[in-house]
């Protein structure tokens, strides 16, 4: 008896590892804020600043709470959970960018964030100013879309010099997430230059295009309002630059969801791309559709791959809709396949792309 007892704790011994190694990981996530001298040209109210979310794994113990985006009484995105402000567990841990959409924020992003943190990264995100959900939509924001990568790379650097989160990003293990705009974002930090006459050309013989129809997000910003407020004295020396070189150093990998903008890049630019770059987007997207944009990079970069998910659309992608924002934002939250469906197969595709190209 004795001796079954003595066999039998010694198993429960050494499956004790085991069973700690399985129990999952917290998410945890905190806010930040960073100065960037072409946030103010963008931003409504002319600040110079840009917020950022880290989302990582937190230290065993912390306590997760639901996250949402809307009144706190009447929520209409449901985003996921975390431990606000909780400690960082880990050592150096592969980090990755992550651009929203036009329009759209980090915290829209955070069903992806979050689910990459509870698998060991450090994800930072960001609100493009003058192009997020948060505040004002400006003309600046919608037209200046190649500074979105430089707001990546400011708030890489506001992590890097937190003392607390910065010990833990592994800058030889960088990768670039983006969502819809944010996917053109990701290909700017990869390498890709932009030509934006290109881009004009291209909506000028097809103005029914997804990416050429002025977006719901702000639908003043018409391709003529847009060309107009190119050409004044305020963005006129942003413009004059927009070809320049907006790469991120160490970028090794990208992670775009349907991405949109690619017309502005020309074949060249997206050959030359030397990262693996994988593409997930819905073959039943007609915001950005994949004839334009997603399957015209697939076929040009020479890592690419691409997962077309069928019956997906563009804002499959967005975080989940409570019952209150499917009345009163149909576009946004019906959808043909459940966003649960949608999202689990994208956080797959992620862990199992960056799992290889960041080893």
């Amino acid at each position: 008896m004795h001796a079954t007892r003595w066999m039998l704790a010694l198993l429960l011994a050494s499956l004790a590892p085991l069973a700690m190694a399985a129990a999952p990981i917290t998410a945890g996530e905190r806010h930040g804020v960073t100065t960037l001298e072409s946030a103010a040209i963008r931003d409504g109210a002319h600040r110079d600043v840009l917020r950022f979310t880290v989302w990582y794994p937190a230290s065993p113990g912390s306590q997760e709470t639901p996250l949402t985006i809307g009144p706190a009484d009447a929520p209409l995105f449901e985003v996921g959970r975390a431990a606000k402000d909780a400690p960082i567990t880990g050592g150096r841990l592969p980090t990755l960018l992550l651009s929203h959409g036009n329009g759209g924020t980090a915290r829209m992003m955070g069903w992806l964030g979050t689910a990459l943190a509870r698998t060991g990264y450090l994800v930072i995100a960001v609100d493009h100013p003058g192009n997020n959900g948060a505040d004002e939509m400006t003309l600046a924001g919608s037209v200046l879309t190649w500074l979105r990568a430089d707001d990546l790379k400011a708030a890489l650097a506001a992590v890097q010099a937190d003392p607390q989160l910065g010990p833990h990003i592994d800058a030889s293990r960088l990768g670039v997430v983006g969502y819809s705009a944010g996917g053109f974002t990701a290909l700017l930090s990869a390498g890709a230059r932009p030509d934006m006459t290109r881009l004009l050309a291209f909506c000028k013989a097809h103005a029914d295009d997804g990416v050429c129809r002025p977006q719901q997000e702000a639908a003043t910003h018409t391709m003529e309002v847009r060309l107009a407020a190119a050409a004044s004295p305020q963005l006129q020396p942003y413009v004059q630059h927009a070809q320049g070189d907006r790469s991120i150093p160490g970028v090794r990998a990208v992670f775009v969801l349907a991405p949109a903008i690619v017309q502005a890049f020309t074949p060249e630019q997206l050959k030359a791309l030397q990262q693996p770059v994988a593409i997930v987007l819905g073959a039943a997207d007609d915001v950005a559709p994949p004839a334009t944009n997603g399957d015209v990079a697939a076929a040009l970069i020479p890592k690419a791959t691409l997962h077309a998910l069928p019956g997906v659309g563009h804002y499959d992608f967005l975080s989940g809709c409570t019952p209150l924002a499917k009345e009163r934002l149909p576009a946004l939250c019906v959808t043909a396949v459940p966003k649960e469906q949608t999202h689990a197969v994208a956080v797959e595709d992620a862990l199992r792309f960056f799992g290889d190209a960041l080893r």
